[in-house]
């Protein structure tokens, strides 16, 4: 038997964070995975969808090259050379993560482990035990009922290992997963068509965004299915067809299934121990706690935004927590959000329909600063804008935008909601020329009732 101040069960995003921070704070950590360390983020998701986003954009710059001037050729996709650079990528990241925990006082574990007590976790019959232990076993592809994951029927994690372009695609889901897939393989060539069973594609965006995304992706070939359900579909040596509620048939020869990702909870012996659930998901306070003393939770198993960066900040939170700090509290609605598609989304805060459901319509006020009136979004031949949503007399609480590469702003626009800055106090501040960051200035200086590069 093994004993450590903190036991972790699972090694992504929120699980690695935990351990380094713990350890970094002199606490003894065990950190258990049953896969690769750096989980679905670094292995099946974040890294390597970006990574063919990248390879995607080089696609579309090389194919509009005679825009600006440069005489290029797209000849081809070499699927296996694409691989291969995401591969690399994520291997050098996956080498240094490794590295970074080795260096640390951290004793990592190989294997599948089950929650046996609130305090012991069982590795290949080695029992590990914490005065606290920590559940970070993060989340699965999901699919519909019914609807089996084989053949030409799949989810994320094997179109990412796909070593072809495929000529037409049905996506089904208009969320971040199926968006960002769409886009890669739209710059790629394939016909794509896009189900989605609300009202909108992005649809937990402000509506204002996911209309101005829709209209990109009419504009880009990318056709889609709003507002309909799925019914069915079947596939054959020839390729696949969809049926949907309202009776309409798509045919495709690829179906991917992007309807969101599920809590991995079953068969860890959480129940057995006691662990509440809700539909699979672990049940946490606002400090991270479950149900049973001395058993937390951070990540894609906990309700709400399933975002390596949220359980990344969570697992730093609850070692600080475990650590004798006071960490600040974290709240789903202030975290950032980035869609990596062409074009980018980023938001944080709250929309206006929220913020106007939850202050009342005249305590809210909007502003929407055009791209147009950006000097690098022209030179990046983008448009878009930067929806600002402010309570009146009061601070920024939500910030929303669209446009190519418009997710690097994110990193001021958190800060500007989080610290619930006004308009006055951005104003003043000295935005880069030319960047778009300056958009952000801009929208700001126009909310503040001065606006320079804008109409009033």
């Amino acid at each position: 038997m093994t004993s450590a101040d903190v036991v972790i069960l699972g090694g992504g995003s929120g699980g690695y964070a935990c351990a380094l921070r713990a350890s970094q704070l002199g606490l003894s950590v065990v950190l258990i995975e049953a896969d690769k360390l750096g989980g679905t983020c670094l292995h099946r998701g974040c890294i390597p969808t970006k990574a063919l986003l990248h390879a995607a954009e080089v696609a579309d710059t090389t194919r509009e090259s005679e825009s600006f001037g440069v005489q290029a050729t797209l000849q081809g996709i070499d699927m296996p050379r694409v691989n291969s650079y995401r591969d690399g990528v994520v291997s050098r990241l996956y080498k240094g993560l490794q590295g970074l925990v080795k260096s640390r006082d951290v004793t990592y574990v190989e294997g599948w482990g089950r929650l046996t007590s609130a305090h012991t976790v069982e590795v290949d019959g080695t029992t590990y035990t914490g005065k606290s232990v920590v559940l970070a076993t993060g989340s699965h592809a999901r699919t519909l009922p019914g609807l089996d994951i084989t053949g030409r029927i799949m989810t994320s994690d094997q179109a990412l290992n796909l070593d072809y372009v495929p000529g037409k695609v049905i996506v089904l889901g208009g969320g971040v997963i199926g968006v960002e897939f769409a886009s890669v393989w739209r710059s790629f060539g394939t016909e794509v068509h896009i189900v989605e069973g609300l009202p909108n594609l992005v649809p937990a965006e402000d509506p204002a965004i996911s209309k101005a995304f829709e209209r990109a992706y009419r504009k880009r070939g990318i056709s889609f299915t709003t507002g309909v359900r799925f019914a069915s579909a079947t596939q054959d040596e020839n390729g696949v067809t969809v049926t949907l509620e309202d009776g309409s048939t798509h045919t495709a020869d690829l179906l991917l299934v992007a309807v969101g990702r599920g809590p991995s909870t079953a068969n860890l012996g959480f129940e057995e121990v006691g662990i509440a659930l809700d539909r699979g998901w672990v049940t946490v306070d606002d400090q991270l706690r479950t149900n049973v003393p001395d058993v937390y939770a951070v990540g894609d198993i906990t309700p709400g935004l399933q975002l390596a960066h949220r359980g990344f900040q969570q697992g730093i939170f609850l070692a600080e927590q475990l650590g004798g700090l006071s960490p600040r509290v974290i709240e789903d609605i202030n975290i950032p959000r980035v869609t990596y598609s062409e074009p980018e989304v980023g938001s944080v805060g709250l929309t206006q329909s929220q913020a106007e459901e939850e202050y009342g319509a005249d305590k809210v006020t909007t502003y929407e600063y055009n791209l147009g009136g950006n000097g690098k979004s022209q030179i990046l031949a983008t448009t878009g804008f930067i929806k600002l949503v402010q309570l009146v007399d009061g601070p920024v609480i939500g910030i929303h935008m669209i446009g190519s590469r418009i997710g690097e702003q994110i990193g001021e626009a958190q800060l500007i909601v989080n610290w619930e800055a006004y308009p006055e106090d951005l104003a003043p501040l000295v935005h880069a020329h030319p960047t778009q960051n300056e958009a952000m200035g801009e929208a700001h200086l126009a909310l503040a009732g001065k606006p320079l590069h804008a109409h009033a």
